[in-house]
């Protein structure tokens, strides 16, 4: 709904702002363009005001150009019913690629502000919460957390992360922990924490020791089945009149949007990581071999006998196509992104022909990623890599038990479906639902598509892009010896977004498989 409507988040906005939500911040993907930073500004700041926080994010005030902060650095609140008496903090992840309108201030030199010190110096405190965008394993939450601890030595501290895509769960120490809770709100992530002061402990008085803690996680699955499970109601218990006018509220605005037009029926499943790359159901390879040589071949370029070379990023395609119906709102499930292609031309072929394997390989064009936090692939693939390298589980000093006791998942004795087997720090107890599990394949950096190649008399070529890795298209080539500029780029089949190209060939080549839909 977000994105298939103009402007972006017409409708979304109104519809989350009736969404109680304690706490919430702002992750890389509101940044990377002026107009959708701005949107946070006038739209969901406003809308979560007291909630939204910016520990390390500045925007330029779109009417006055001041550089401030999107929005207040730290919150601190007493919870309602037990009186517990808490700090927030609110991060996003060392981004480098946000627009020129907002500032991104590194963690670390963050934490060395003397607003951060002074704000964890409180002694009256009963829990520290950190949240944000961020790896729960990367070194941004490992400084926040030593900096926590270099002045409060038994504050409890929870982390909240985000941004890599999957389930996961984190000890810092016995008094400290992190969870992730998947992606596309596929997962609402459960965490609690018992035995922490409140304002009817006498352990808040000082000098007596702090009380033991017990911490416990769940991956609950987003779906009806489960919120009725764990809330203890039924299909007609269940909804409430706010969440029915809101329900109607989503009807409309996607009736509205068309977001269920079909443009054709595909006529087999395609995966981004559950099968091997290349492979006939790699949604890879039927970009490289289908889509993208057929969507550019009606360039002009093309037409007029240059041979072309296209390249786009995997982490441009962010989830499978199911056999079935392709609508509107498959389109941007897919690939939800608004960059379409550029293009240099004639470009030497002898350098244009490495660029991909620069761009793929363990070089210095992907250690120049790794510096600005810039990873081409699926944010999953990526977390995978870290999370087999950094997992640990340390030993926790007996009586101190995290995680819940005798779990009983939810399957109902049916048949296992795929899905997320999640195993962290305390195992692999934690998924609330019990699926098979799910063949897991890593894929390139990025894949390419050459186009009029039957031409053999050729030396230069046409090297084109998606235009989100335009950066490190140019580094590879400079690095080639061929240093271009991007005044040396143009858009490419009229700089059309990347999610039409793949829905103009659906509708061209999918339309004739609509029985299959029946």
């Amino acid at each position: 709904m977000y994105d298939g409507s103009e402007p972006k988040g017409l409708y979304t906005y109104d519809i989350s702002k009736h969404q109680h939500i304690d706490l919430i911040c702002s992750g890389n993907h509101e940044l990377y363009k002026a107009n959708s930073s701005q949107a946070e500004f006038y739209h969901t700041v406003p809308n979560y005001r007291g909630s939204y926080l910016a520990s390390n994010l500045d925007i330029y005030n779109p009417e006055t150009g001041t550089l401030e902060p999107l929005a207040p650095r730290y919150q601190k609140f007493t919870t309602k019913n037990q009186g517990i008496r808490i700090l927030a903090f609110g991060f996003i992840f060392d981004f480098a690629g946000n627009a020129n309108n907002t500032v991104i201030h590194s963690v670390k030199d963050t934490v060395q502000t003397e607003w951060f010190r002074d704000a964890i110096r409180d002694g009256e405190l009963d829990l520290i919460v950190v949240f944000g965008h961020v790896d729960i394993r990367s070194h941004e939450y490992a400084t926040i957390f030593s900096a926590i601890r270099a002045v409060q030595s038994e504050i409890p501290v929870q982390f909240f992360g985000g941004h890599s895509h999957i389930r996961d769960y984190k000890i810092y120490d016995e008094r400290s922990v992190a969870l992730e809770s998947g992606r596309y709100m596929e997962t609402i992530g459960f965490m609690s924490i018992s035995g922490l002061p409140t304002s009817a402990s006498k352990d808040r008085s000082i000098g007596l020791p702090s009380p033991p803690l017990t911490f416990s996680r769940l991956y609950i699955d987003n779906n009806l089945f489960s919120l009725h499970h764990h809330s203890g109601k039924d299909a007609k218990t269940y909804p409430t009149q706010l969440g029915s006018n809101v329900s109607t509220q989503i009807y409309t605005a996607r009736k509205t949007l068309q977001l269920d037009k079909r443009f054709g029926c595909a006529p087999r499943d395609l995966w981004v990581n559950r099968v091997p790359y290349p492979h006939p159901d790699s949604i890879f390879s039927w970009l490289e071999e289908q889509v993208l040589p057929n969507q550019v071949s009606h360039n002009r370029r093309v037409k007029e006998g240059h041979v072309v070379l296209v390249i786009t990023n995997t982490g441009s395609i962010r989830f499978d196509i199911f056999k079935g119906p392709f609508t509107k709102d498959t389109t941007f499930l897919v690939s939800p992104f608004t960059s379409g292609l550029r293009y240099i031309k004639d470009v030497p072929y002898e350098a244009a022909r490495h660029v991909l394997k620069l761009l793929n390989n363990e070089g210095p064009i992907t250690q120049k990623m790794n510096q600005y936090n810039s990873f081409l692939v699926p944010p999953e693939q990526v977390a995978r890599n870290l999370c087999s390298s950094w997992k640990y589980s340390p030993q926790l000093p007996e009586g101190n038990h995290h995680g819940f006791q005798n779990q009983i998942p939810l399957n109902n004795g049916m048949k296992l479906i795929p899905g997320y087997t999640t195993s962290d720090d305390i195992g692999d107890d934690g998924d609330d639902t019990i699926h098979s599990r799910i063949n897991y394949y890593s894929v390139p950096n990025c894949i390419q598509a050459a186009v009029g190649m039957s031409n053999f008399a050729f030396e230069r070529v046409d090297l084109a892009y998606n235009e989100f890795i335009e950066p490190w298209i140019l580094l590879a080539l400079e690095y080639l010896g061929h240093a271009f500029t991007e005044g040396d780029t143009a858009p490419f089949l009229d700089g059309k977004p990347f999610t039409d190209i793949i829905t103009d060939w659906v509708n061209e080549h999918w339309k004739s498989e609509e029985k299959m839909c029946s």
